[in-house]
Parts: C-alpha cells; structure tokens; sequence
C-alpha cells in the first residue's frame, strides 16, 4: 500500500471509506465474492466447514463488544455514541441468539462454544481488535469496524439470491443484508468520512494499515475454513 495521505490519493472523487477500500480492492474482491459465500447461499456449505466457521467467528463476539465500547468513549459527539450502543445490543442480543441456535442444530459441545481451539486468523483479527480500541482514536477504531461489517453487508448484497430453506444458512444472510444493517453501515462509513480526513498523515497511514490487515484477515478466515478442526 503506497497511498496512505487521503489529501494525495490518485483518485479525488473518492470518500474516505471508498479511498481505503480502493487501495484493497482485490482482497475485498477476493471476500465477498468466495467460495464460502456462494456455498452459503446455495445452502451446500458443508456442515463441518460451517460450524468450524461459526464457532471461530464466535470468538470475535467479545473482542468486536470492546471495540464498539472504545468507539463510545472515543467518539466526538453524544449521538454517535448513542447509534453505537444501540448496535452493541443488536449484537448482543439478535447476532448471539443465532449463534447460540446454529450450534444447537449442529450439536456442537458447550467446551467449544466457549473456549475452542483458535486459529491463526481468529487469534490475528482478535489482536487487530484489541489494538484499535487500545488505540482510544475514533477513526481508528471505524477503521476495523467499518471493514468487519461493511464487508459483510457487501457478500450478502445478492439480490437475485433466492434464500437458502435451512435458517443456519439463511438467517446468516439476512442478519448482514436488511435495511437497518444497511442503513447502519451507510451511517458508520459516513462517520469515517467525516473523521478520517482529519487525521494527521500519520494516523491516515495508521487507519490504512489497520483496514488493509482487516480486509486481508477477512480474506484469510474465509480461506480457512475449508480445512476444518474437529470439534467431537
């Protein structure tokens, strides 16, 4: 990545949030557009493969929680941090019930809904979300959240899709594509729009770097998938 100064970028129509995905596209690509997500919709996604992805994305529960409260404290203005905390409860409520019932059909033990074995990827999206909240900078923070959540409204944007008949493919799908998550990713990016740009050069650059490896990571955890630890 070579264009880390949004005031320098090659292509000035860009937002902030079009500028830092730009610099990613083929790794932003590369994810929304996987062999998971169209096994997904398709509903042939194996049920080993799907569980050991469910079970290492549960894992992010906790860590992305703490990232949304850094976001809170560290936000400059009193609604934003409202529309945060209203999404931390969607998460805790809505995005944890359905975790809670994907693992019941797919009678995965309790050992591994709480402490299973990490990955390498998980373990590595887990550290990206502790250093951004450490970071305690707003934009910082956006920068991981808008990619964990707008890369997810984008593989699920298929509207020719008919939806999967099992709900542990289905519901999946439209937790990350309705209008309220649509409209809170259009709400969050505009957030890093308006803040980025005020960064200086060195934290623009440290924003990129933090989007690129979330993006990246994202990449990799869908990749990893297909080579599945046993959970018996």
């Amino acid at each position: 990545m070579n264009d880390t100064q949004f005031s320098t970028r090659k292509n000035t129509a860009s937002t902030f949030t079009e500028w830092l995905r730009e610099q990613n596209q083929d790794n932003w690509d590369a994810a929304i557009h996987h062999r998971f997500i169209d096994e997904l919709f398709a509903g042939s996604v194996a049920d080993d493969v799907l569980q050991h992805y469910l079970v290492q994305d549960y894992q992010f529960i906790d860590r992305f929680v703490a990232l949304l409260g850094a976001a809170i404290a560290s936000a400059d203005l009193f609604t934003s941090r409202v529309r945060f905390s209203r999404f931390a409860a969607m998460i805790t409520s809505d995005e944890n019930t359905y975790f809670l019932r994907a693992f019941d059909e797919l009678g995965l033990a309790d050992k591994h809904r709480t402490a299973p074995q990490l990955t390498a990827p998980t373990q590595a999206f887990q550290e990206l979300m502790a250093e951004a909240a450490a970071s305690r900078i707003y934009p910082l923070c956006l920068s991981v959240l808008v990619v964990a959540e707008w890369l997810y409204l984008s593989w699920a944007d298929r509207p020719a899709a008919a939806l999967p008949p099992r709900f542990i493919h289905a519901e999946w799908i439209t937790l990350h594509n309705n209008p309220a998550f649509a409209e809170f990713i259009g709400w969050m990016r505009a957030e890093l729009d308006r803040t980025g740009p005020l960064l200086s050069a060195e934290e623009q650059a440290r924003c990129a770097d933090m989007f690129a490896r979330a993006v990246a990571l994202e990449r990799a955890f869908f990749d990893h998938v297909y080579t599945p630890l046993h959970y018996s």
